[in-house]
């Protein structure tokens, strides 16, 4: 599911812009950009992963460090002693004066290095507790979102639920389809040894039971009713792979009864079914 949150916060040492969007994804895919804080990003991420189990996270934190007590410079003096020394004789020659700004030095390569200090702990909590609050609207937009979607699935499952009431109606007739069939195959091949009406009863009973499509229309409910039970579900436990498997059954059922039905009026209903469940399949890859 998708989400986002960029929120500022200030504290004595730092100024913090954090941005969240999650994206839809089946696995948990973290990607962070902005201030390379080292070691600190693996702590958001940990926080990240206790309440975001699916989708793509991109992270952007933004640091203002307010505290120049906590940087260190370092001078390579033998590089800038060179360079100058060379200037000095060329200017000499040339009969002219020196003219350097500090910003010609740092951009002398290697000739200036500039490092922050490691993090302190009262840092690394700041960000952590901010990380998370900006974390919690994300899970809400996540959570409105989810809702509508949840919504949408189960207005599929109640499509399937009458699919299935008319296809249960015309299962009904499937034995004598199957044995008009037999009857017409007898004839079209020709078959001149008379059955008896006994053989042809016992022949399409054998069909009928072969081809029954009870079994399957129950797994059908059985699956649509847990699928509504999860997207009911109160307890805070993520579902989405849950609901992923059991589309991925409904679909199989569905293809089952598609693979025995003699009615093509059965068949027709059944690719409804299928275009259901299929939506349902792409929608349950976004739920958490």
């Amino acid at each position: 599911m998708t989400g986002y949150a960029d929120k500022r916060f200030d504290s004595q040492y730092l100024s913090a812009k954090i941005s969240i969007k999650t994206l839809n994804h089946r696995f948990f895919d973290w990607s962070y950009r902005g201030t390379p804080i080292g070691s600190v990003e693996n702590r958001l991420r940990a926080v990240c992963q206790k309440k975001l189990h699916r989708g793509r996270v991109e992270v952007s934190v933004e640091l203002v460090f307010l505290d120049s007590s906590r940087w260190d410079f370092w001078f390579n003096e033998d590089l800038l002693e060179k360079i100058f020394s060379s200037l000095e004789r060329i200017f000499s020659k040339m009969q002219r004066k020196i003219s350097f700004s500090v910003d010609n030095i740092f951009a002398i390569p290697r000739a200036v290095e500039m490092r922050r200090k490691d993090f302190t702990k009262d840092e690394v909590s700041f960000l952590e507790k901010k990380f998370d609050l900006t974390l919690e609207y994300v899970i809400k937009a996540r959570i409105r979102e989810g809702k509508e979607m949840g919504r949408e699935i189960r207005g599929h499952v109640q499509n399937i639920r009458q699919v299935l009431r008319r296809v249960e109606k015309l299962a009904k007739t499937h034995p004598l389809i199957i044995r008009e069939k037999l009857e017409l195959r007898l004839k079209d091949l020709n078959y001149e040894t008379s059955l008896s009406e006994e053989k042809i009863v016992e022949e399409a009973a054998f069909l009928a039971q072969r081809y029954d499509l009870t079994e399957e229309i129950t797994r059908l409910k059985y699956h649509l009713n847990y699928m509504e039970e999860l997207l009911s579900s109160k307890k805070e436990e993520p579902v989405g792979k849950k609901l992923d498997f059991i589309a991925q059954e409904l679909y199989r059922e569905a293809n089952t009864i598609n693979s025995k039905a003699q009615d093509i009026e059965i068949i027709k209903e059944i690719l409804t079914v299928k275009s259901e469940v299929e939506t349902i399949r792409q929608q349950v890859q976004n739920i958490e």
